[in-house]
C-alpha cells in the first residue's frame, strides 16, 4: 500500500509533547494511531519523528551507532516491525543505549511468527531480545497476548488493529450503492508468495470449491515477479496450476503491485478474499476486507478468527485439510458478502487506539 508520510518533526514541540521514534513512522498501522484530525489525542499530544530517508532499510533506528546519537531527539522509542532486518548483537546494543539514555522502550508484538522466514528460529530470538526488555508490550488480540504470557510471562495490553483504507476514501466509498451480482466471487491473492503461503494446494481447494457451488467463482492473482522465469519470486510449480485453473474457468489476474485506489477496487469487486497461510500472527489485509465489506476466508492458524469475524478453514504448516476450505467458501456464500464495518465505528476505535497510546507514552514519562 502506497505510504504517505504524516509525522511532525520534533521541533517547536511543547512541554506536553510527547516525542515518540517509532519503526517504522511510516507504516498505515502507525500512521492510523494518531487521532482524528482536528481533536486531541489525549493526556500529552503524540509527536512522532519521520522515518529517516537514507537509508530507510534497514531501518537506522535500530543501528546502536546512529540510535547513540539522536536519543535526544526522542522520549519514547516505539519497534512495529524491521527489526529482522538487524542482528541479535544490534537489538541487544539499542536496549543498552535506550537504558543508558533512560528511554523507555515500547513494543507492539504484530507477529510472532514471521511471515517472511521460512523457520521460526530467527524471529523467536529477535523477540527474546525485545520482549522482555520492552517497557511496555501491546497487542493485537487475546489470543497473542495469551501467547506472549506463556512463552515470556510478560503482560501484553490488547489494542485492535485500526481501520486501513484512509477514513476521507472509506467515507467516500461506504456511501457508494452497492450494485447486485450474479456470482458469490472469490479471490486468492498470492501476492509474490511469501514463505509462509500456500499456493498450489489452495489453489486446487478452491478450484474444487467453486465447482461444486453454483452460482460462485474464482478469481486468482499473484504478481508478475512469481511468473516471470527470471522474477524474483519465480515459482515453477505454480505457473503450470495457474494455467490449469484458467482452464477449469478462473478468472487469473497477472500483474504489478496494486496501488491503493487499485487494492481498494479489487477488494470491493470480490465477494471473499481467501487468506492462504500456512503461519501468521494478524493481518492487515483482513482489516482492509472489513472496512470494505469483503468476507474474509482465514486459516486456523495465527489470531485472525479474534481480529473480526472470518470464515475459518484448517490450514497449517503441517498441510492443508482441503475439505474444510470447501466448507468455508460454502458458509461464506450461504452467509453473503457483509457489511463494512461504519465508518462512525472506525473513527471511534480510532480515537480509542490513539488515546490509548497517549496515554501509555504518558505514564512512562511520568
Amino acid at each position: 500500500m502506497a505510504a504517505q508520510t504524516v509525522v511532525a518533526e520534533p521541533q517547536g514541540r511543547t512541554r506536553r509533547d510527547v516525542a515518540v521514534l517509532s519503526v517504522p513512522s511510516d507504516h498505515v498501522y502507525v500512521r492510523h494511531l494518531a487521532p482524528l484530525p482536528g481533536e486531541d489525542d489525549g493526556p500529552r499530544r503524540v509527536v512522532r519523528l519521520e522515518d529517516p530517508e537514507d537509508p530507510w532499510w534497514p531501518p537506522p533506528a535500530l543501528e546502536p551507532a546512529w540510535l547513540e546519537a539522536r536519543t535526544d531527539d526522542f522520549d519514547i522509542f516505539h519497534v512495529h516491525f524491521g527489526f529482522d532486518a538487524r542482528s541479535l548483537v544490534d537489538l541487544a546494543d539499542v536496549v543498552d543505549v535506550l537504558r543508558s539514555a533512560g528511554k523507555p522502550l515500547v513494543q507492539t508484538v504484530h507477529d510472532l511468527r514471521n511471515p517472511h522466514h521460512t523457520t521460526r528460529e530467527l524471529h523467536d530470538a529477535h523477540l527474546d531480545v525485545l520482549v522482555p526488555a520492552a517497557d511496555v508490550l501491546i497487542t493485537l488480540t487475546p489470543g497473542a497476548a495469551a501467547e506472549v504470557a506463556e512463552r515470556w510471562g510478560c503482560t501484553a495490553l490488547v489494542l485492535p488493529h485500526p481501520h486501513v483504507v484512509e477514513l476521507d476514501e472509506l467515507r467516500r466509498r461506504q456511501a457508494r450503492p452497492v450494485g447486485n451480482r450474479d456470482l458469490f466471487t472469490v479471490g486468492l491473492h498470492l501476492k509474490s508468495l511469501r514463505p509462509c503461503m500456500s499456493g498450489v494446494p489452495v489453489l486446487d481447494a478452491l478450484l474444487d470449491a467453486t465447482d461444486a457451488l453454483d452460482g460462485t467463482r474464482l478469481r486468482v492473482d499473484v504478481h508478475r515477479d512469481v511468473v516471470d522465469p527470471s522474477g524474483a519470486r519465480h515459482d515453477p510449480e505454480l505457473v503450470p496450476a495457474l494455467h490449469r485453473a484458467r482452464d477449469r474457468g478462473a478468472q487469473v489476474e497477472v500483474h504489478d503491485y496494486f496501488d491503493d485506489d487499485a487494492l481498494w477496487d479489487y477488494l470491493e469487486g470480490l465477494d471473499a478474499s481467501v487468506l492462504p497461510y500456512r503461519y501468521g500472527t494478524h493481518s492487515g489485509w483482513l482489516e482492509a476486507c472489513r472496512d470494505l465489506g469483503t468476507a474474509v476466508i482465514a486459516p486456523d492458524c495465527g489470531y485472525y478468527a479474534e481480529q473480526g469475524p472470518v470464515h475459518s478453514f484448517h490450514l497449517q504448516e503441517s498441510g492443508l485439510d482441503a475439505a474444510s476450505l470447501v466448507e468455508a467458501v460454502r458458509r461464506a456464500q450461504a452467509a453473503g458478502r457483509p457489511d463494512p464495518v461504519p465508518i462512525q465505528l472506525r473513527e471511534e476505535q480510532r480515537r480509542q487506539v490513539a488515546n490509548a497510546h497517549a496515554t501509555i507514552y504518558a505514564d512512562l514519562l511520568r
